[in-house]
């Protein structure tokens, strides 16, 4: 059995944590917390990480780490990319001002590991083409990035994520 890390990050509030949920055959390990940073919003945010897993076949099992988005947890980070085979940015497609964040974090996660990754953009269905790529130029992404639109409550939407970013992993071997 091969067992792959793959971490899932993206800026504060994308849907990390709901991502791991919809797809995770183990009850997901959480660490939310109460937002208590002003400029937030409200609700719960990860601290430290999630953890879950997901068996695509009888020989590939993946072990999915999400990230707290937000940079004073930056220390997760580094410790959570040790030993990653690749990684899923995540950002919410209906907020373009944590784009900036989401530049940040792929150049942080490209500085320290030469794995693949691929974007996903929640909140952006198939068909929005247009929208798609607009997210591309606004993040910066070269098109040899690959860039999803998914909805990170439909397991369905986030497996065929995961699928792209084992494809990029085997492609790289």
């Amino acid at each position: 059995m091969q067992s792959v890390k793959v971490v899932i990050t993206g800026p504060f509030d994308a849907g990390k944590t709901t991502f791991i949920r919809s797809v995770s055959e183990i009850t997901v390990l959480s660490t939310e917390r109460q937002v208590s940073a002003s400029g937030e919003g409200d609700g719960e945010t990860t601290v430290a990480m999630d953890f879950g897993r997901i068996t695509v076949s009888d020989d590939v099992v993946l072990y999915l780490f999400g990230t707290p988005g937000q940079s004073r947890f930056s220390f997760m980070w580094e410790t959570l990319s040790e030993g990653m085979l690749g990684f899923v940015l995540l950002v919410d497609a209906s907020r373009p001002e944590t784009f900036q964040d989401a530049r940040e974090m792929i150049a942080f996660f490209t500085e320290r590991s030469d794995v693949p990754f691929v974007v996903a953009a929640n909140k952006i269905d198939a068909d929005e083409l247009e929208r798609l790529g607009d997210t591309r130029v606004q993040l910066g992404l070269p098109e040899a990035v690959p860039l999803f639109p998914m909805d990170a409550r439909d397991r369905d939407s986030v497996k065929s994520v995961l699928l792209g970013l084992l494809y990029e992993i085997l492609r790289g071997m």
